[in-house]
């Protein structure tokens, strides 16, 4: 795709009433792989700048990327790792993330995002349920001790030389490819693995590259199920490709933008809205910091003079009620994409009157549909932009239903389901949770919308029991499941709470066996360490019973408004 391209895409609105659209279809789709899609950005801007990482002092040219990928996908196929294995990656944002994305695509192994805040029994389960050959790993992140957890995992690490670890708790792994500097018995250094690359004939590479299709899947991403375990959605080529490139139209990216990105590589934000953005049309991403940080982000934003900016709304209002926020310079911003959860219009008023953003986009998508099926454009009423996610993306279906299936009309709240290029191949190893969540190619959303009569779409609520908390998707089963395992609990029940600092909080009501008794704090404890941080409940009740119907359903929303009451919250979910 050429920067002639990057126009903001028109949709077809509405016909005979009824809350169906689909999108443009005059821009054809690409059949390109990911290697493919970045070598054509090499070739047309070799010399432009590509990445920056300011933590790592890193700055390269797209050939100075596109050497590196290659050196890292020589280095994994002298492994004999190749077309169809999973490779995890583990890491905050780390230019070893970036280059991890690109080299496995290049060899065909299929890239597993592992969450970075999770812990030992999400871990396993991650590396265990897709078969995980090899997995790419930081040191360390804040408190987590990655490498030290995959030795709490793998202890034979110790007893086995690198590339032949034998595991009884991860049977699959037999490569951990460790970044920094530091030896680790067991492990390979990631810093090695690229020398011996480097060394390697390239043109094998380019030879294994051209047995690759664009509808082999490359990502698997993990979405919390509300039946327990995390599921894999897993992404083609094709589907993430052609997701950032119609994003990037909306956003009229070009190669003379500089994209500043604080958002998780290892979420679709990151990867996609991001990264593969950027390489539709050869801006340049500028990363500020290892995790979120509003400082660190406007710094980069006012020293590496960006362009565009994405995030949450909770990161651009930590950004706008940073302290020092007068200091930087925010002149030359003009795009972006806030996504995650809804915006407040008055934050949107904000970011757009005090950080020059006057051409922001809202996204709406999931996982499994790559993420984005939904987004405003540039030219769009900062009205549809507060109050809508915008219009359907092109060459994407869009339908909202009742109960029994039907298409309701313009104006009326339904369940949204998408069709198209986007919608994932399927969850991996889950034929059954696939057929449910895909039927006749439509993707069901689990979110109740409204379409307006020029095609705008407002997402009004949820199906599925998902609290969203500052941008995290969070589904309670899941959490509920982990929480039975503590011996003293007899039930328990997770929703979620107003929260004014990221939307919604987790509250945990706990019904003990007989006899017991704990405390809230013992509850925390039970958590730490084992299920990522922002999963633990904010609030925890001891209670004799719960509320439920007469038909022995719980009632969540009695929970919920109880806590409201009790805990003095507004009951405004947008804040």
């Amino acid at each position: 795709m050429t920067a002639a391209l990057a126009l903001p895409p028109a949709q077809i609105e509405p016909k005979d009433g009824l809350s169906y659209v689909r999108g443009r279809t005059d821009v054809p789709l690409s059949g390109a792989t990911v290697g493919e899609f970045l070598g054509q950005t090499v070739q047309r801007v070799a010399d432009r700048l590509a990445v920056v990482f300011r933590e790592q002092g890193v700055r390269w040219t797209w050939r100075a990327l596109s050497q590196e990928v290659d050196a890292l996908a020589a280095g994994l196929a002298s492994l004999g790792i190749g077309n169809g294995d999973r490779v995890g990656i583990w890491s905050p944002n780390r230019v070893e993330w970036l280059v991890t994305q690109f080299a496995t695509a290049r060899i065909g192994a299929i890239l597993v995002n592992i969450n970075p805040a999770y812990r030992l029994a999400e871990l396993e389960y991650a590396l265990n349920k897709v078969g995980c050959r090899a997995i790419v790993a930081a040191e360390q992140f804040k408190t987590s001790r990655y490498l030290e957890m995959l030795q709490t995992l793998a202890p034979e690490l110790a007893q086995h030389a690198p590339g032949e670890l034998q595991a009884a708790r991860l049977p699959e792994l037999r490569h951990v490819i460790r970044m920094g500097t530091g030896q680790t018995p067991g492990m390979l250094r990631y810093d090695d693995l690229v020398q011996q690359g480097r060394r390697l004939d390239m043109a094998q590479l380019a030879a294994i590259s051209g047995t690759l299709d664009a509808h082999d899947p490359i990502n698997i991403q993990f979405t919390s199920g509300t039946t327990g375990n995390p599921k894999g959605a897993t992404l083609t080529h094709r589907n993430i490709v052609n997701n950032a490139r119609f994003i990037a139209m909306s956003m009229r990216l070009t190669e003379q933008d500089r994209l500043c990105i604080p958002v998780p590589l290892y979420h679709c934000f990151g990867m996609v809205l991001a990264v593969l953005a950027c390489v539709s049309t050869g801006a340049a991403m500028v990363f500020p910091a290892e995790g979120f940080d509003p400082a660190a982000t406007l710094a980069a934003v006012s020293v590496e003079r960006c362009t565009a900016l994405h995030g949450v709304p909770t990161m651009f209002i930590a950004e706008l009620d940073h302290p020092d926020f007068e200091q930087y310079d925010l002149s030359r911003l003009r795009t972006g994409i806030m996504a995650g959860s809804p915006c407040p219009i008055e934050t949107m008023k904000r970011v757009v009157a005090r950080m020059h953003l006057g051409e922001i986009t809202i996204a709406y998508g999931m996982t499994e549909t790559s993420p984005v099926s939904f987004q405003s454009s540039t030219s769009d009423p900062l009205e549809k932009r507060t109050t809508t996610v915008g219009r359907v993306q092109p060459h994407l279906e869009a339908k909202i239903i009742d109960a029994l299936g039907n298409i309701v009309p313009v104006g009326q709240t339904g369940e949204l389901c998408t069709k198209g290029y986007s919608v994932m191949q399927g969850y991996w190893d889950d034929d059954k949770k696939t057929r449910e969540s895909i039927i006749d190619g439509w993707m069901h959303t689990g979110d109740l919308a409204i379409l307006d009569a020029q095609g705008y779409c407002n997402i009004v609520g949820r199906l599925k029991d998902m609290v969203i908390r500052g941008g995290e998707n969070l589904y309670p089963r899941e959490i509920e499941e982990f929480l039975f395992r503590h011996p003293k609990i007899q039930s328990v029940q997770v929703f979620g709470v107003p929260d004014a600092q990221y939307g919604e909080a987790l509250c945990a009501w706990i019904v003990l066996r007989p006899g017991e008794t704990a405390t809230e704090q013992d509850i925390r404890d039970f958590c730490h360490g084992q299920i990522a941080h922002y999963k633990i409940p904010k609030y925890v009740r001891f209670v004799s019973d719960l509320p439920m119907t007469v038909t022995g359903k719980v009632q969540k929303f009695v929970m919920r408004a109880k806590m409201i009451d009790e805990l003095k919250l507004s009951s405004d979910k947008t804040a």
